[in-house]
């Protein structure tokens, strides 16, 4: 059985007439990227690949933690005292990302970037290396206690924030989201209104194909999973995935998801298997999707329906069966 949403607003311009529908293809962010845009018979596509990759490569050189060079990497080496200027971009998403830590809760929080590190998900010491293991508690608690959103100062009206002291920024989860509106926005700037963006499965569609139809995206699910399948017409919609299956370690017989509490310093472990936002802002719903996966079933989807948030999730009982639960404003695009 197929289950379909839609959303509640639809733009009533038609699709463009006569335009092809292109794709363009790259890597960025240690994954993939993928355009489909609706444009003459015969673009410039080596030009339209090279803006569109010159777009991500900006995001990768302002907030990746994996490059040494990054506005990013370079704030988590300042000195305790010293105020670090963001460029406008790595600013907003910091902001953004501090507002979803206040409404959550702390449940995604972007200065979470020592725990990060030291479950070995970050740029050194990986937990795919030989020698590696798990940290003990200490280190847990030192790490979170070094740590933390609410450590940060901010002067909003000169775009700088005050390193306190050990402190590691990481945007591993909106930073994807972020690049996806950023060559939304690219695009849509050079009149290209038809067009479906994907990073690392994090996607935004705007307009609709030439034959009329929105862009149908299957709502991903993990692996072998049984479920109904779900179709979302991203249609002014944005969507964004989070998974214990998507990067994980096993010791001791225990998976050890990439997503970590930040209240607790630990990988979570309340059974949700994934979890799916759907926003306006793809940067959004990457974030919404870490928090709500951090906050399990039933804190999760109250803050959802709370948000007002189009949210689905799968969880895994105590014998490993998956099942199904959504937010209010997720059933609403039912149809």
């Amino acid at each position: 059985m197929r289950r379909v949403l839609v959303p509640s607003d639809i733009d009533p311009a038609g699709p463009a007439l006569g335009g092809q529908l292109h794709l363009l293809q790259g890597r960025t962010m240690g994954t993939n990227w993928s355009v489909q845009f609706v444009g003459p018979a015969t673009p410039d596509l080596i030009g339209w690949e090279r803006g569109i990759q010159a777009q991500l490569d900006a995001v990768v050189a302002e907030m990746s933690t994996w490059e040494p060079g990054s506005n990013l990497s370079r704030f988590n080496r300042a000195a305790a005292g010293t105020w670090q200027v963001m460029p406008p971009a790595c600013f907003d998403v910091l902001m953004q990302g501090l507002d979803v830590a206040r409404r959550s809760g702390g449940a995604c929080d972007p200065a979470a970037g020592a725990l990060v590190n030291l479950w070995g998900f970050g740029p050194t010491r990986r937990h795919d290396e030989p020698g590696f293991q798990p940290p003990g508690t200490s280190d847990v608690q030192a790490a979170r206690q070094r740590g933390g959103w609410q450590r940060l100062r901010v002067d909003a009206a000169n775009s700088r924030v005050l390193q306190p002291g050990g402190v590691e920024l990481d945007f591993s989860g909106i930073a994807k989201g972020f690049g996806v509106d950023q060559v939304a926005a690219y695009l849509s700037g050079r009149g290209v209104r038809d067009h479906l963006v994907e990073v690392g499965g994090e996607l935004r569609g705007t307009g609709m194909k030439p034959d009329g139809q929105p862009w149908w995206v299957a709502l991903e699910t993990p692996p072998g999973t049984a479920l109904d399948e779900t179709v979302v017409a991203l249609h002014g919609l944005s969507v964004a995935t989070s998974g214990d299956y998507r990067r994980f370690f096993d010791w001791a017989g225990r998976r050890h998801s990439h997503t970590i509490d930040p209240r607790d310093g630990l990988p979570v472990r309340n059974g949700v298997a994934s979890v799916t936002v759907l926003h306006r802002a793809c940067m959004l719903a990457d974030a919404w999707s870490t928090a709500l996966t951090v906050l399990g079933p039933d804190e999760g989807l109250s803050l959802a329906d709370r948000e007002g948030l189009a949210a689905h999730m799968i969880v895994r009982d105590h014998e490993g069966r998956l099942f199904e639960r959504w937010s209010g404003a997720f059933e609403d695009m039912m149809s």
